[in-house]
């Protein structure tokens, strides 16, 4: 149920309160004092009624677990373990590779140690140098002027 039973409480308080406001002007003392016991009772006992149905009504969902319910015990993907490799040992030589690159007066390349399984067409590496696709060269500044008013648009 929801809640606790003090909201039986106050919804009885309330019903007595309604009783006495509208039973004050019309009769004596003691017959409000009895229906206001009766309206006490009955406002608790539908107070009851209305937070079992709130509960019922707001409860959430539950969720089906799936047919293989055993699959639930098993740890496998329930954490996640990250790690990172120790490459302290490739940083100190990058480090010091460096601090003897500033001590000598003219700074060479270091050449990196190659780390087991690596690629072998690493070591024939070459950049991307793509030929030019236009070259200005040997144009005629007529030409090139004519270009550039067709890109602009005039």
């Amino acid at each position: 149920m929801l809640g606790s039973w003090r909201w039986n409480v106050g919804f009885g308080i309330a019903g007595v309160g309604l009783t006495v406001i509208f039973s004050l002007g019309n009769n004596p003392m003691s017959v409000i004092l009895m229906r206001s016991l009766y309206a006490f009772v009955a406002f608790f006992v539908v107070a009851f009624a209305a937070r079992f149905v709130l509960g019922v009504i707001l409860q959430p969902p539950a969720i089906p677990m799936g047919p293989n319910e055993e699959e639930a015990d098993d740890p496998r993907g329930a954490e996640m373990d990250l790690r990172t490799p120790d490459e302290s040992d490739d940083l100190n030589q990058l480090l010091k590779a460096q601090l003897q690159q500033g001590a000598s007066s003219s700074p060479q390349p270091v050449a990196q140690p190659v780390k087991e399984g690596a690629n072998e067409g690493a070591s024939s590496f070459k950049p991307l140098s793509p030929p030019q696709l236009v070259s200005t060269a040997g144009k005629q500044p007529e030409e090139l002027a004519k270009a550039v008013r067709h890109l602009t648009g005039e």
